[in-house]
């Protein structure tokens, strides 16, 4: 039992750091995966959206904070309870979802890594196997250090954590996960290899034959059946590739610049997915920015979900010299993390992307 509680402790501990710290540097994108458990049409807590920043934050250093403490051994009773707990809520949270195919990725490492519903779910029994063997081994658990350095380390994982969450808030992740980053080409992102795989449907034929249902399953092609056709059901038994980027336009009166767009030498996107939600202030540093882009033959264009009243009333408010193009709120949220944001791109390839705090940093 004390080398089970050694391997889980060690285990447990690094996996809920890696997991945690990968969240931390996108707090802000995990924010979006908890929005979408509190929609109405998952666990229909819609009070809790607008706390699900701060939740986030708080989740995810609890996370990094517990994987420490189980390293080092400090306070293992409560620490073990937490971990228990946690992983509980977790396990069920993965289940609901891939049993209802509520929410398709969970978010548990962020962009990192994607897991189906399932496979999430199967990743926290795992987990809660070993915390289990943590829970009743935890007489095994002792500290690496003396009370004091335990409290210090402790304090220090702490105080890192929040500085870090601070950081990337204010700024953008530290390292950046998503199809969008810098240096990724949106045209190649879209594309689909020519040797891809390709979805396979199942066919389940019913016919009446001498006055019985019967039932022909094929892949495709119509069954040569000696009875009268009723109706067909089909199903996708495996997927087919789905390339990085699949719901990217820039759509404008219901038609989509995108593919003209992305071949301009130079263009600057202004990002704001939801002018309602963002920081108004920062359109000043916007409007001194595209214009001096301007100046230097950049083409500006603006990339919202709001309406066009409000992006005309942005317009017109900051004395914005650009149109708004309409693009899916997920996609925008999807490409920075910042609203409003600035992008940089070359015949589609993104050259700089930065927080409206970091307006000073473009170069045209």
């Amino acid at each position: 039992m004390k080398y089970l509680v050694w391997i889980s402790r060690i285990i447990v501990g690094v996996l809920f750091i890696i997991s945690g710290l990968i969240k931390l540097n996108d707090p802000m994108g995990f924010s979006f995966k908890l929005e979408e458990y509190f929609s109405p049409g998952v666990l229909d807590l819609p009070f809790l959206t607008p706390l699900a920043l701060a939740i986030s934050i708080f989740v995810v250093i609890v996370e990094v904070i517990l994987g420490v403490l189980l390293l080092i051994g400090f306070k293992p009773k409560f620490t073990v309870w937490s971990l228990l707990l946690m992983i509980v809520f977790f396990t069920f949270l993965t289940f609901y979802s891939a049993y209802f195919n509520k929410v398709t990725d969970c978010g548990c490492f962020g962009d990192a890594v994607k897991l189906t519903p399932w496979e999430s779910f199967t990743k926290d029994v795992i987990l809660l196997v070993f915390i289990l063997i943590l829970f009743f081994g935890r007489k095994y658990i002792t500290p690496l250090f003396s009370s004091k350095v335990n409290w210090i380390v402790g304090g220090v994982s702490l105080l890192a954590c929040a500085l870090f969450a601070n950081h990337v808030l204010a700024h953008l992740p530290s390292v950046d996960f998503r199809p969008y980053k810098i240096g990724a080409n949106i045209q190649e992102g879209m594309s689909v290899p020519e040797n891809a795989p390709k979805p396979v449907y199942e066919y389940a034929w019913r016919f009446k034959v001498d006055g019985e249902e019967k039932i022909y399953v094929t892949e495709g092609d119509y069954p040569t059946v000696d009875g009268e056709f009723i109706d067909v059901e089909t199903t996708q038994i495996q997927a087919g590739y789905e390339p990085p980027i699949h719901d990217f336009t820039i759509e404008q009166e219901g038609q989509d610049y995108a593919a003209e767009l992305l071949e301009e030498d130079k263009l600057v996107m202004v990002i704001a997915y939801d002018m309602a939600k963002s920081n108004l202030e920062a359109f000043e540093g916007v409007a001194e920015v595209t214009a001096k882009a301007k100046q230097n033959g950049y083409k500006v264009i603006g990339m919202s979900a709001s309406s066009s009243d409000m992006a005309q009333k942005i317009i017109n408010t900051y004395g914005l010299d650009f149109e708004f193009y309409f693009t899916d709120e997920t996609t925008l949220k999807t490409i920075v993390r910042s609203n409003p944001a600035i992008l940089v791109l070359s015949k589609g390839t993104i050259q700089q992307k930065v927080h409206y705090n970091d307006f000073e940093e473009l170069e045209f």
